[in-house]
């Protein structure tokens, strides 16, 4: 049996310590990969909303552009909760700011059904609505 000194125990649980630390560190989010916005007309949409009839455009370059409608500051922390061909859920939370949670629903390349619910600046939202292709930015 071999015994061990002080400061080889001391030693070797500070590279175990050293090593989870660097495992459980933040990394830097990379906004994950959504296959339905592949699939969807790129250029100039406008948004519908159901509860008040207004409407917003919206440049689309990849899709992401439907996920944060009340949080349109970048570095919001994202999470796919639901990627599927017609269907993506996505929970984010925007530090200082609130978060929310967005459903989009893929009608076709050119029409998908938004559903987002949240917090903005300290005040509770939820709406729906339904955007459609109308042509370049």
């Amino acid at each position: 049996m071999q015994t061990l000194s002080c400061s080889t125990v001391a030693l070797r649980a500070g590279i175990v310590l050293a090593g989870l630390a660097m495992a459980t560190a933040p990394v830097a989010a990379q906004a994950p990969e959504i296959g339905m916005f592949n699939t969807l007309k790129k250029g100039g949409w406008l948004l519908r909303i159901r509860d008040d009839g207004s409407e917003r455009r919206i440049c689309v370059r990849d899709g992401r552009e439907f996920i944060q409608l009340r949080h349109q500051q970048p570095g919001c922390s994202q999470f796919v909760v639901k990627d599927e061909p017609r269907e993506v859920v996505v929970q984010y939370t925007c530090r200082g700011n609130g978060y929310g949670r967005t459903s989009i629903r893929r009608e076709g390349p050119a029409l998908v059904q938004i559903q987002t619910q949240g917090i903005a600046n300290g005040v509770p939202f939820s709406f729906g609505g339904e955007a459609r292709h109308t042509g370049a930015c």
